[in-house]
């Protein structure tokens, strides 16, 4: 045991050193770095090998290799850092090596799972009976709602999708914005309702779904089902809840949002006027892992339906007491599944409400800010910056492209590409609790730096 106890005290050592110093380190891992993983690989070793020399190995070479998303100039696929409370939350999680499965499995993963529906149903400003369920992002998250609402509508229309499947059943008749996210039809592709098989309603200027071109669908010809989306992943934007929950309602229908992170805004006093409507959603899907700032592997989904999730994925069998609590693997695709729930506790009660509304409102302050900068600096500034993305494109796709690589290989921030209306432009996600106004500043400096000596003549010889 002293020996076990050594490679876990020098783990420790290396995970603290790594977390003192990630603010300061390049963004992006070196070229060397990266080829230096090779010494990860070789054969498998014939026999056993001490522990902390394996510890030894990966905190030497695979932290050299890791992009530093943890510290304050990661702007890249909105990742949010993780929060002091959530990674101890999560040293100790490991530690106790919990299946939040059962309650009889894990009595403090089942009484946590209901402090935090109580604190994200009230936070959120949703309905007190919110049911909750923890996955391993928004995709399953998205998965996990979708999968309810169908076999909600159908049961409704006397079909039973866990006993006969989808063959012969009534259509669900899908509706999806334009811009709706890629994982959203991986969701509905999962579940059996197809990525295609959809309506695909137009979208405005900043990817939001236009109420005014809903389709006039007759719930005769099959439940409908209408995904909205809080957060477009470009822009930010938030399709208008209202007019949509009303349409749907008309129909007798299931509205599902994706909120991957957009449905954070709900907790900022100053822009729930965004999500407007968004509180009558059937269902929501969020990550912890974004703007909670929580470690990866954390996505949320979130019914206002009760009973629909254990519908769904309730799994019996004669080994599995009743437990007369919420059982977890009773309402997630997942069986056996890690206590997500101990670091979603462990910030909300660090940071608190205000806590939650000022790591919300600062992020999207340091986008304004950002966005302002490179608009003064000649950049174009593509969307309306209300939120914590700024989408930003400089003279064309082309130069935008070489303005990105530059970004990168300087390595003190880091920002990625997408696709706007048909040409490349820059992403700029602002997500990590550690950003702050100098970081923002720093950004804004960086890729102006990097445009201007993009755009300077070259000498000749």
């Amino acid at each position: 045991m002293g020996t076990d106890l050594e490679a876990i005290a020098l783990a420790a050592r290396q995970a603290l050193a790594y977390v003192a110093g990630a603010d300061e380190r390049a963004v992006a891992p070196s070229p060397e770095a990266v080829a230096g993983l090779g010494r990860l690989g070789g054969p498998l070793p014939d026999g056993p090998r001490p522990a902390s020399e394996t510890i030894e190995l990966l905190a030497e070479v695979g932290g050299r290799a890791t992009v530093a998303s943890t510290g304050p100039r990661y702007f890249g696929f909105v990742t949010g850092a993780t929060h002091p409370a959530a990674l101890g939350a999560a040293f100790l999680s490991s530690a106790w090596d919990q299946n939040a499965a059962l309650p009889v499995m894990s009595p403090v993963a089942a009484a946590l799972h209901e402090v935090t529906r109580r604190w994200l149903a009230d936070i959120l400003g949703l309905g007190p009976g919110t049911e909750v369920a923890y996955v391993t992002g928004a995709t399953m998250a998205n998965a996990a709602c979708v999968a309810a609402a169908r076999d909600a509508l159908l049961a409704a229309r006397g079909w039973d999708v866990q006993r006969d499947g989808l063959f012969g059943a009534p259509p669900v008749q899908v509706v999806i914005g334009d811009a709706a996210h890629v994982t959203l039809r991986k969701s509905l592709g999962l579940v059996g309702l197809g990525r295609e098989r959809v309506v695909v309603v137009p979208a405005d200027d900043q990817g939001r779904l236009r109420p005014d071109a809903l389709p006039d669908l007759d719930p005769a010809d099959g439940p409908v089902l209408c995904c909205a989306q809080a957060g477009e992943v470009n822009t930010g934007a938030f399709d208008p809840f209202g007019p949509i929950h009303r349409w749907v309602s008309d129909r007798g229908g299931w509205l599902h949002v994706d909120g991957a992170f957009g449905l954070w805004a709900l907790a900022d006093p100053a822009r729930r006027h965004l999500v407007a409507g968004l509180e009558h959603a059937d269902s929501l899907a969020t990550d912890a892992h974004k703007w909670l700032n929580v470690t990866y592997d954390c996505g949320i989904a979130l019914l206002q339906r009760p009973g629909a999730l254990s519908d769904t994925f309730s799994a019996r069998a004669g080994y599995l007491p009743p437990a007369g609590a919420f059982e977890a693997m009773h309402h997630t695709p997942q069986s056996s599944q890690r206590a997500r729930q101990i670091e979603v506790w462990a910030v909300l009660r660090t940071l608190g409400r205000s806590g939650v509304a000022d790591l919300v409102r600062n992020a999207c302050e340091c986008a304004i800010l950002i966005a302002a900068r490179l608009r003064t600096g000649g950049l174009e500034v593509l969307n309306d910056v209300e939120l914590n993305q700024v989408l930003v494109r400089h003279g064309d796709g082309p130069r935008t492209e070489r303005l990105i690589a530059a970004v990168q290989r300087d390595g003190r921030i880091w920002c990625g590409p997408t696709l706007w209306r048909g040409e490349t432009a820059m992403r700029i996600s602002v997500s990590s609790w550690k950003t702050m106004p100098a970081d923002a500043e720093h950004a804004a400096d960086v890729i102006l730096a990097c445009a201007a000596a993009q755009d300077r003549p070259r000498g000749g010889g």
